[in-house]
């Protein structure tokens, strides 16, 4: 699953201590290994090696340029969803025709440096944005390839807010909208229509979802072909599951056992976008104990990560295993809340953000916790860096990358200074201070 494992009762990334990356560069600490990254997405090629796809990681998922350039060395390609990602893609090293740009909003600056970049296909997410694509792609006179998001109205059964494939989302068109699309903009030239774009959501544990997705995309290409439009391409997205309980998701080659037969001998150029298969379980999250305290019935551990570190427990009720970097006798089997110990106090474990809903993680039984105490919050790989704020005015915290024994910062903790930098004045001077008066100045007494 990944190579964070327990070694005489400490936890190690890969051939490195977790306590000495703690030590070294603080908490809270985003560590990732870089041999989870390469295994993952080796594992993901080879499952759908038959249909020769081509891999575009999903950007969103995981940012940092470092880890970008990792996989980009591996050959994959980048989902982007906005300039900035794109500009990420581009500074990684990226194969522009290896770029695929989707989102409901793009900007025109986004979309002139799509175009400047020559970047190798556009995912149309409206037929508003078609006509408006259309129209500057003219007035570059180049030639473009785009495909249409299309929802096939189907229910991945994951969280409400993570579900893109329904008519009641904002991403893409109806199905049975698509055609008429496709014949109303025939002759769109330049703009090359080549195929379409399906997305159903994330995190999707059921294979059936993609099967009929594909399906019924498959089933929208016959009939362009049929009505002789020149189609050869299908993005089917990404979506697929991470293992944040274990063995919770499927496998690549599950999920390539469903959708490599759907595809096979259709002559159909094949786009993948995975995203949290490849990234989750390859980061985890070091934070330390500030605080046990009792309130009521409830026992709290409150740690100096946050919900700025990670959003998706406090966004959608997400799971993230928590268990001691040290752990003695009690190192888990298992990534669930129940292990076989005697002993264990249910805990929420909390941030210090001054909102109720920052926690990492809610009655979970956890061994005796004191102040300064090591944990780890696993399956932090993925939408968690790039989801991370300054809320209260917190500093983003370190990412470091772990490649057997060596140790690399690839983003530095930020400072006070770092908080304030886009809010200086022009001259470069910032914002003058001045304390406010004394007592005595304010026409009272000091006491």
């Amino acid at each position: 699953m990944d190579y964070f494992e327990y070694h005489d009762g400490k936890l190690r990334c890969e051939e490195t201590a977790a306590d000495e990356l703690a030590a070294r560069y603080g908490t809270p600490l985003y560590v990732y290994s870089q041999q989870t990254f390469t295994d993952h997405f080796q594992r993901m090629r080879a499952a759908f090696a038959e249909l020769n796809p081509l891999f575009c990681f999903s950007i969103k998922s995981c940012q940092n340029v470092h880890i970008c350039r990792v996989l980009h060395s591996l050959g994959s390609g980048f989902d982007v969803v906005s300039g900035g990602e794109l500009y990420r893609a581009l500074r990684a090293g990226a194969d522009p025709a290896k770029i695929v740009f989707a989102g409901v909003g793009k900007t025109d600056r986004e979309l002139r440096e799509a175009f400047e970049a020559r970047i190798g296909l556009f995912n149309i997410e409206s037929e508003s944005e078609l006509e408006v694509f259309v129209e500057m792609a003219r007035a570059r006179q180049a030639p473009v390839d785009a495909a249409l998001r299309v929802n096939p109205d189907v229910d991945p059964r994951t969280h409400k807010y993570t579900t893109t494939g329904k008519k009641e989302t904002k991403f893409g068109v109806d199905l049975e909208q698509a055609a008429g699309i496709f014949r109303r903009h025939a002759d769109c030239r330049p703009v090359r229509l080549r195929g379409i774009h399906l997305h159903i959501g994330s995190p999707v544990h059921e294979l059936e979802p993609y099967r009929t997705s594909i399906e019924r995309g498959v089933e929208l290409l016959e009939q362009l072909r049929r009505d002789g439009f020149e189609v050869d391409t299908i993005d089917v997205g990404g979506g697929y599951g991470a293992h944040y309980r274990g063995g919770d998701a499927p496998t690549a080659a599950d999920y390539a056992g469903v959708i490599v037969p759907l595809l096979r001998g259709r002559g159909l150029r094949v786009i993948l976008e995975p995203g949290r298969s490849i990234a989750a379980n390859a980061g985890i999250i070091l934070t330390r104990v500030l605080h046990v305290k009792q309130s009521g019935r409830k026992r709290f551990v409150i740690v100096d990560a946050a919900m700025t570190e990670l959003l998706r427990p406090a966004l959608y009720g997400a799971y993230h295993f928590v268990w001691p970097v040290v752990a003695g006798e009690c190192v888990p089997p298992t990534r669930v809340p129940e292990q076989p110990f005697d002993g264990l106090v249910e805990c929420d474990v909390v941030g210090p953000v001054c909102e109720s809903s920052d926690f990492l993680a809610q009655a979970r039984p956890l061994p005796t916790l004191r102040r300064g105490d090591l944990l780890a919050v696993f399956g932090a790989g993925a939408y968690a860096m790039t989801m991370a704020s300054q809320y209260n005015s917190r500093l983003r915290a370190a990412e470091v990358l772990v490649h057997g024994a060596a140790t690399r910062l690839i983003r530095r903790r930020e400072t006070y200074a770092d908080l304030l930098a886009p809010e200086e004045l022009e001259s470069g001077c910032p914002v003058p201070f001045r304390p406010p008066p004394a007592a005595d100045e304010r026409g009272g007494g000091r006491t």
